[in-house]
């Protein structure tokens, strides 16, 4: 990707062209980025650094395109898991830095602990002192053991999501049985009764799928930057709350990164544009631009293959102005 200029200079450059836009609340600033995302829906990309946020503004976004039509009014509500993102490969070794309910997906099997690859797991007690982790598999069997002996582990939260059809959504790991790559992305045709999804992918291929037996799914309008990646749109909305305590997704290359992704028009929403430029001008061209996203699910299924473009293949930020 090379070296990144001055930062500073491309966002002033975004500003003569009216396109940052200040909001202090942040409902305020969700509420102002679901509605510009639902004046053009079919050309829009949403990046957002974190995935709270992420989550907050894909919700806004649903229930924007619900009123406006463009969304089914009913809803199908499922469980989805969500990484604990928090979490350091370091901090999975520690009991203690596990939560009872939290799910586990071992991409390694133990003859120790006699988990198999690819099983699931909720965290039933956690022996913060003694450094044991009790956990429950699907067919009900407990499981003790030290983390510190157990590798190949990803955490998520179980959180809910309410689908509808006309949605947006994202596969949030490979799903292999379907031939579903991660990160993809589609949109919700059909709910049948047993709350099964008819997804028709933007590659074109139409799959059903049961959240019950994926739950790595999620809405599709708003991705990290991360995750943006190979993913293109005529136009993206940015957002960066400068104060994210997670200083460390705020930088240039998140910068270039989300900019890149529109074809045609770039826009920031932020909480305080005099202070933009500052804190997207960290400099991480000598590390890993994406560390704290990456955990080892990630990284074991990248075999899945690359992430079709959802938009225009034509040269990403051409127009914009922008030298990054």
């Amino acid at each position: 990707m090379g070296s990144f200029p001055q930062v500073a200079e491309a966002i002033a450059g975004l500003e003569r062209q009216g396109r940052i836009f200040e909001f202090k609340g942040h409902g305020e600033r969700i509420a102002a980025i679901a509605s510009e995302y639902a004046k053009s829906p079919d050309s829009t990309l949403v990046v957002s650094p974190d995935n709270r946020s992420r989550a907050e503004i894909n919700q806004a976004i649903h229930f924007e395109l619900q009123a406006k039509g463009v969304v089914a009014s009913d809803e199908h509500r499922v469980h989805i898991l969500v990484p604990r993102q928090d979490l350091t490969g370091a901090d999975r070794t520690w009991a203690e830095r596990h939560n009872v309910g939290d799910v586990l997906r071992y991409s390694r099997s133990s003859q120790e602990t006699g988990i198999g690859k690819g099983e699931y797991a909720r965290v039933k007690c956690v022996d913060g002192p003694n450094n044991r982790l009790t956990v429950e598999l699907k067919d009900g069997t407990e499981k003790t053991y030290d983390p510190r002996r157990q590798q190949g582990v990803s955490v998520y939260r179980e959180e809910e999501r309410a689908f509808s059809v006309g949605d947006r959504v994202q596969f949030t790991a490979p799903a292999r049985e379907l031939k579903a790559a991660n990160r993809e992305l589609g949109t919700v045709q059909g709910i049948d009764q047993d709350g099964r999804l008819s997804l028709k992918m933007d590659a074109g291929r139409d799959l059903q799928l049961d959240p019950r037996m994926h739950p790595h799914l999620d809405h599709g309008y708003a991705v990290t930057s991360h995750s943006s990646q190979g993913q293109t749109a005529d136009r993206v909305l940015i957002h960066v709350d400068t104060e994210l305590c997670a200083k460390d997704l705020l930088n240039n290359r998140m910068a270039y990164v989300a900019v890149s992704r529109g074809a045609y028009d770039a826009q920031f929403f932020t909480n305080d544009r005099e202070k933009l430029g500052a804190a997207l001008g960290h400099d991480v061209s000598h590390q890993s631009a994406h560390a704290p996203e990456v955990n080892q699910e990630s990284r074991d299924d990248q075999t899945i293959g690359p992430q079709r473009e959802i938009g225009p293949q034509q040269e990403q930020g051409q127009g914009l102005g922008i030298r990054m």
